[in-house]
């Protein structure tokens, strides 16, 4: 490609956008609407314990992270208990129902992370300005409340609106190796009185439910997710991003979170849509996974069974267990949004070992997020309920289907990404393994570098978890195609 005009990477993703059903610009009418916006949202009186600006509050998310959506803040109470509380951005106050902003989020759904470049749901103003939780911003939010006993499991509590100001931004890796003793304290920490004690009393937080949650069954899971490095529209890697302390901390969080907003709606006897990982589609694939590596699992889907078969691999294997992640994942089936009625039976999140569960802690990010942030208010706030039962039910089916939409993209603009990478490598030999065997094809995901493709030749008898030997065929990045040859 060297007398080749450079790959057109952003132009590739906005097709990609286009191809899948997405809006990927804002329409004028958006643009107006959010620009005529006054940041204001502080009532005239608000009872004093619900001003929470003193408390330590303190986000962790990515470096170049703007769209804040949560912060946190524990303390100490009897018996070894941790009370946590969650503020959740307050995006509703800004985009009410049927507005031109609501209207256009809801037909994306969500924001597109492509690695190349990010469709955002909101407008920046909106999401990373007026709505974030920036450091030392006053705002308006959404307060979830729960205890964590010594036990780690979570009484949920009380759920209200408050004014919060974010004291710290944090990064997930610098506080990361911190907790795991490989790195500094971090700049920010070590110069915010109370913020060490405050961030390790939430790590011992996370951990008692993580313990909780992976006795019960939760899926020891860690998947491999490859994003293009891009400088000057050049991709100079594909880097993979690495679970860690601080993520763990804040997934652990998010769940308590959402399992607190369910019980709020439940107490409250509303509708809601709730977050399903169905019992797993292809069980008989996963005991045959076990199986090749000498272990037995039931007949019957068994989390808790999965679990500590995950736990003993990874120990055993850490290199490869990301890979074996993959393939779980695969037969397991992905998530969805299901319309939720008072008094019906929930289907349960089989990967994280609980019942009741929703998404509200991204509004800024995900459509369904402000959806349940509308009905918890409606609660608070002693209004109606602002959907009906039928409104849930199609929201949940087009929101399923704008989160898969969404994944097709930026596995699209990845892989475009990765065939840029791989273009002066054509005839090359490759470890790899199978991520996908059916009769849309069969593909597999490169060791190093972590690039996924297509077997065009010799794909006969391949099965996902497989590990093979291929050599790189072809690339064409304006197709998101790159082809492998399945080698003896």
């Amino acid at each position: 490609m060297q007398n080749q005009q450079p790959v057109n990477l952003k132009g590739i993703a906005w097709a990609a956008m286009q191809q899948y059903g997405f809006i990927p610009g804002f329409p004028p009418s958006v643009l107006r609407e959010v620009g005529g916006l006054d940041a204001k949202v502080f009532p005239e009186t608000l009872d004093d314990p619900r001003d929470l600006r003193s408390l330590l509050w303190s986000s962790i998310d990515n470096h170049d992270s703007q769209d804040l959506d949560q912060i946190e803040v524990c303390e100490e109470g009897p018996g070894g208990e941790i009370l946590v509380r969650v503020a959740i951005a307050d995006v509703d106050v800004y985009v009410p129902k049927d507005s031109e902003t609501d209207r256009h989020a809801a037909h994306n759904g969500t924001s597109v992370y492509t690695g190349v470049t990010t469709f955002p749901m909101l407008p920046d103003r909106l999401s990373a300005d007026i709505t974030s939780l920036l450091p030392g911003r006053d705002r308006m939010a959404v307060v979830i409340e729960y205890t964590v006993r010594p036990d780690g499991s979570v009484v949920p509590g009380d759920v209200y609106r408050a004014i919060v100001r974010n004291h710290a931004k944090l990064v997930y890796e610098e506080v990361g190796d911190w907790l795991e003793g490989s790195g500094p304290v971090p700049e920010t920490v070590a110069g915010t009185p109370g913020l060490a004690e405050q961030v390790l009393l939430q790590d011992e937080a996370a951990m008692r439910m993580k313990r909780r949650r992976t006795e019960q069954g939760a899926l020891a899971l860690e998947t491999i997710e490859a994003e293009p490095l891009v400088e000057e529209n050049r991709v100079v890697a594909l880097v993979v991003q690495e679970q860690n302390r601080a993520r763990c901390l804040i997934e652990e969080f998010m769940v308590a979170a959402n399992g607190t907003l369910t019980a709020f709606l439940n107490r409250a006897d509303l509708p809601m849509i709730h977050r399903v990982v169905r019992t797993p589609k292809n069980w008989e694939g996963i005991v045959a996974e076990a199986a090749e590596r000498g272990e037995t699992l039931p007949d019957r889907p068994d989390a808790g069974a999965l679990t500590r078969f995950l736990i003993r691999q990874k120990a055993a294997d850490p290199d490869r267990f990301p890979d074996l992640s993959l393939t779980v994942v695969k037969l397991m089936g992905a998530g969805e949004y299901v319309a939720f009625r008072p008094g019906d039976e929930p289907i349960g999140h089989f990967a994280l070992a609980v019942t009741d569960y929703t998404h509200g802690t991204a509004p800024n990010r995900r459509y369904v997020d402000l959806i349940i942030q509308r009905l918890v208010k409606s609660v608070i706030d002693g209004d109606r309920c602002p959907y009906t039962s039928e409104e849930l039910d199609d929201l949940a089916a087009r929101l399923t289907d704008r989160e898969k939409a969404s994944q097709k993209v930026e596995r699209y603009v990845r892989k475009a990404a990765a065939a840029v990478l791989l273009h002066d490598r054509i005839g090359e030999m490759f470890e790899a393994f199978v991520t996908g065997a059916s009769k849309k094809g069969t593909y597999v995901r490169l060791t190093d570098p972590p690039a996924e493709g297509r077997v065009v030749l010799g794909e006969q008898g391949l099965r996902v978890g497989q590990r093979i030997r291929v050599r790189l065929l072809a690339v064409d990045p304006y197709k998101g195609f790159i082809d492998f040859g399945r080698t003896r």
